[in-house]
């Protein structure tokens, strides 16, 4: 299986990127292999198109289906096993946010409520305890908003996304009529949103 130059290169700069994301070159080289496939391929086609070694190609394969970006397929009549990534980049989207959340976040946040329930004895440790606390509370709010967004339908986090700046413009709003029914103003200001 020869890889077009477009391909190739798509290919090759996932690696890289996926080794900055802390995946394994190979790993990231793989995924993107089967990401822009017409066809599921199975390891034997995946270790012939990236030159590398059936073993790696096992392991790759084994990451990434512990992370669920891949699927594995049967064909009919065929023994061997096919992969393929999700159809929809909002799916893998998710998966990638809650798997990260779940192997690097959950693990910090355990780490932080340990030591915020420990007694200071030093002024260091106290003063230590207070960054960890303003780092758990970011930290804990970050986790709270992506679990929200995990709900969100394809659509709404679309809109989401492209809101940008007018979603500060609308809590500004917001927080004007607030302020405005707290004076008692019978009309609030005029406020304008552009898209």
């Amino acid at each position: 299986m020869n890889l077009t130059p477009l391909v190739q290169s798509f290919v090759l700069h996932f690696g890289e990127m996926g080794s900055r994301w802390g995946i394994n070159r190979t790993v990231g080289q793989i995924y993107a292999l089967l990401f822009v496939s017409p066809k599921p391929l199975n390891a034997d086609e995946i270790a012939e198109a990236l030159a590398f070694s059936r073993s790696n190609v096992s392991m790759g394969l084994k990451e990434l289906q512990s992370w669920r970006l891949v699927r594995l397929q049967h064909l009919p009549e065929d023994r061997r096993e096919y992969f393929t990534t999700p159809d929809d980049v909002w799916a893998i989207f998710r998966t990638l946010i809650e798997e990260r959340r779940k192997r690097e976040v959950d693990p910090t946040l355990s780490m932080l409520r340990e030591a915020l329930m420990q007694q200071p004895t030093e002024a260091g440790d106290q003063y230590a305890q207070q960054r960890m606390a303003a780092m758990h509370e970011l930290i804990e709010l970050t986790t709270t908003w992506f679990s929200d967004v995990q709900k969100l339908d394809e659509q709404t986090l679309r809109q989401l996304m492209k809101l940008g700046s007018a979603a500060q413009k609308f809590i500004e709003f917001k927080d004007k009529v607030f302020f405005t029914k707290r004076l008692g103003e019978s009309s609030p200001p005029s406020f304008e949103v552009k898209p």
